[in-house]
């Protein structure tokens, strides 16, 4: 595997490639390593405690779907929740192996780029 780091519109983001025979898998964003904080809104209501591992919202958009509960294990590029962006569904990924601490959005809420959608520890 090659890790890259690549600027989009002034974003970074970290970037692992898989090498070898296998075409059939995509490479993996992780979120933006240096997104822009939100204008000063007021946090959501979390359920649950905060944990270490913060799971943010890669670009504006509205809350389609929620797959985990907090309490469950995910591995790294498990489905956490659907983000819809420009009329296409996103799937908003864990970055590593934990579980989930928090979920701070719920379906039907927009939410900003940069924005603290899910914590893990």
């Amino acid at each position: 595997m090659k890790k890259y780091t690549i600027t989009v519109n002034g974003v970074a983001y970290d970037v692992t490639v898989e090498e070898g025979g296998n075409a059939a898998a995509a490479p993996k964003a992780a979120a933006p390593a240096a997104a822009p904080a939100p204008a000063a809104a007021p946090a959501p209501a979390a359920s649950g405690s905060q944990g270490s591992v913060k799971v943010e919202a890669p670009m504006p958009g509205k809350i389609l779907a929620v797959k985990k509960n907090v309490g469950d294990a995910v591995k790294s590029g498990d489905c956490i929740l659907v983000l819809e962006a420009m009329k296409m569904e996103n799937e908003i990924v864990a970055p590593q192996d934990g579980t989930v601490a928090s979920i701070n959005v719920s379906v039907g809420e927009a939410v900003e780029s940069g924005a603290t959608l899910a914590t893990l520890n």
